[in-house]
């Protein structure tokens, strides 16, 4: 059984300022909780026998047997599986990307917490360890933008800073800056390097202009065939698969 109070904090954590306040997020899923819990400090785990018979001896402050209502209480999804958990924020410091070294991707003011989530997957899958996002992004421990990177926050780290300031000292730097722009050059034709920056913009604006001014290799992705009507754009996630893909080709 658990407490009205605990449902009360538990759902808090739907809002960013008790997030912060609290300093912790909630997952849930068979899969997403148990991936978590190798990267994650747990806080509290509330999950049905069946579950906790899987997994054995479970690093957590504290375990709750739940049933299907109390897990229907506290849960976001429309669907309730066997385990909710509630983990500590992790404290990402920004100083450990190095664009000289990496490719970095940066986010400019990303609104979906599903476009979100699926870069971070994206991001885990084509090697990419660091994502830098605008402070107006939204927040990667939401429980939808959870839910949706499928356990890759176990393995890609998101940070947020001022991003106009934050890649003007990288350009100073010397580092190469990409941008997607509908009147960039056609990135099968020019050259791509391993490491760097790759700036993806807001899902209906693209990047803001003053960014766009620090872009130093301005990229389009060609449709097919040349010349023929399609749509306007690609959508932020299928934009990033598409280059990020590219990018990685280049190297093998």
């Amino acid at each position: 059984m658990i407490s009205k109070n605990k449902i009360k904090y538990i759902r808090s954590l739907e809002k960013k300022k008790f997030r912060n306040e609290y300093g912790c997020f909630v997952a849930e899923g068979n899969k997403l909780v148990a991936d978590m819990l190798h990267s994650f400090d747990c806080e509290l785990i509330l999950a049905k026998v069946s579950w906790m018979a899987t997994q054995g001896d479970l690093a957590v402050e504290e375990l709750i047997e739940a049933e299907e209502n109390d897990l229907q209480k506290v849960s976001f999804l429309k669907t309730p599986q066997d385990v909710l958990a509630v983990f500590k924020l992790p404290d990402y410091r920004l100083e450990e990307v190095n664009p000289k070294e990496e490719l970095i991707l940066a986010l400019d003011s990303i609104q979906d917490p599903g476009n979100l989530g699926t870069i971070i997957r994206l991001a885990d899958w084509y090697g990419i360890s660091h994502i830098v996002c605008s402070m107006d992004t939204v927040d990667t421990f939401s429980p939808k933008t959870v839910q949706a990177t499928m356990g890759a926050l176990t393995k890609v780290k998101v940070h947020y800073t001022p991003l106009l300031e934050w890649l003007q000292q990288q350009k100073t730097a010397g580092v190469p800056l990409y941008g997607t722009f509908l009147d960039g050059e056609d990135m099968y034709e020019k050259p791509l390097t391993a490491t760097g920056i790759l700036v993806m913009g807001n899902e209906g604006n693209g990047i803001r202009p003053e960014i766009g001014k620090l872009i130093s290799d301005k990229l389009y992705i060609p449709d097919y065939p040349a010349g023929q009507a399609s749509s306007e754009s690609l959508n932020v996630g299928v934009a990033t698969a598409i280059i990020c893909a590219e990018f990685r080709r280049r190297q093998r």
